[in-house]
């Protein structure tokens, strides 16, 4: 993730210490903090847990193809408290509760209060649509840090056909209501795509309108029923990014503490800050120190985020549903993250020397990490290869001119890149717990 709004706007996300290894001056709340490793490399991964396969809806992006049916397999509730006790042994930082949706399971509630007995940071990816005031409540009397929806469009009807469903939109809309009146931190889940790209604006519209607390604006990886969508182009990508910043900007000028993340594309972080560079923003050099110690993609997939799958097989993500690493049924979670035998687990835990293409002679492979290496293999069959999202020129990157190039420009003569690269720097600590 690329926490724009900590960036650009120094804004004090509870995700902080976790993503860019800094304290947080501000009070929040206990259930919503994480704690601060030494080093990116020595984060325990965020969990994502598709807790179910079974969904009421049927989004024509869903990266597990999920329908409105049982599934058989589905760990029970004794197993999904044994995994509990293992995450929390391991001291992983959190897990997200997905799906499927996660709401349609009816012992959810059972497992997410075990998993906050443990004291673990506990975040729902919902839908919405089966939000009630009741279970608003419910969340926040368990302490859920968060509860993320999906919502692809300010405009019912294409959300809805987005999602399936007719209908959709209301209930959703509905569900997040539920959620802000009951006091509990909600925010917006959305992939870009052909159909909501140029459309930003309107939700971030609907944000201000709606008061609203986060949103996080995936880039698409082209997985499950997402595979049969066309990516969109680096010129479609590169606007609906300067869109995203400028829009973040401009709550942050007005007074409005909104957390706005870019997820699964970390060049949008190099592209951050080659345009505060080209602007002599005075936050350009902390950009470039906070991207540098958190080290992008070299530090996700496989590293500091995990996905565990309904039936239990541990994934390097939740989009590499096509690469099992073995199941928490036969052995602990812990235990299956920290073996290397498996050669793309190897290589996702020291993933620098073996980028190949674009990613490989970047000049801000330390920043970057090669972004999403499971876009990479889904695109081009090579896990290793360049990443086809990203949307940065051979110029910006200094692929002509080698790691000092010097004078840089960017293509779009509306956009402007660095003049150089910003000198390494030290990374940044603070003590365990603090936040």
């Amino acid at each position: 993730m690329i926490d724009v709004s900590a960036l650009y706007c120094g804004y004090d996300s509870p995700s902080l210490p976790h993503r860019y290894g800094r304290c947080i001056s501000r009070d929040v709340p206990e259930h919503q903090r994480f704690s601060t490793p030494k080093t990116a490399e020595q984060r325990r991964p965020i969990v994502v847990w598709n807790i179910t396969r079974t969904c009421n809806l049927c989004c024509v992006h869903c990266y597990s193809s999920s329908e409105a049916k049982k599934y058989p397999g589905e760990l029970t509730k004794e197993e999904a408290f044994r995994v509990v006790d293992d995450l929390a042994a391991y001291g992983v930082p959190g897990v997200l509760f997905s799906g499927g949706e996660p709401l349609a399971r009816p012992d959810i509630f059972e497992i997410a209060a075990y998993a906050r007995s443990k004291k673990l940071h506990v975040v729902f990816s919902t839908n919405g649509t089966l939000i009630t005031p009741e279970i608003a409540k419910r969340f926040v009397d368990l302490g859920i840090a968060y509860v993320g929806i999906s919502l692809d469009s300010a405009d019912p009807a294409t959300h809805d056909k987005f999602r399936g469903v007719a209908g959709a939109f209301e209930r959703t809309m509905r569900g997040i209501r539920h959620c802000k009146a009951a006091g509990q931190k909600v925010g917006l889940r959305l992939t870009l795509t052909k159909v909501n790209a140029d459309k930003i604006d309107a939700l971030f519209d609907l944000i201000v309108r709606e008061d609203i607390n986060r949103a996080c604006f995936y880039h698409l990886v082209p997985a499950g029923r997402g595979s049969a969508l066309v990516q969109l182009t680096p010129k479609e990508e590169r606007r609906a990014v300067s869109t995203i910043f400028r829009r973040t900007r401009e709550l942050h000028e007005q007074g409005r503490p909104v957390e706005i993340l870019t997820v699964d594309n970390h060049c949008d972080g190099v592209y951050l800050y080659l345009k505060l560079k080209a602007e002599r923003h005075p936050r350009a050099e902390t950009i470039y120190e906070m991207l540098k110690w958190n080290g992008g993609g070299t530090y996700s997939s496989g590293v500091g985020i995990a996905c565990i799958d309904f039936q239990g097989r541990v994934h390097p993500d939740q989009f590499w549903m096509h690469e099992n690493l073995g199941n928490v049924r036969e052995r602990p979670f812990s235990e299956i993250w920290q073996d290397t035998s498996h050669p793309l687990m190897a290589g996702l835990k020291n993933r620098l020397p073996l980028l190949k293409g674009r990613c490989g002679v970047c000049r801000f492979v330390q920043l970057c990490g090669g972004a999403s290496r499971v876009r990479a293999q889904l695109l081009t069959g090579d896990p290793w290869a360049a990443d086809p999202a990203c949307y940065l020129t051979d110029e910006e990157i200094g692929v002509n001119a080698g790691p000092a190039v010097k004078g840089a420009r960017c293509c779009p003569a509306d956009e402007t890149t660095a003049e150089s690269e910003a000198p390494p720097a030290a990374p940044y600590s603070c003590t365990d717990g603090e936040a």
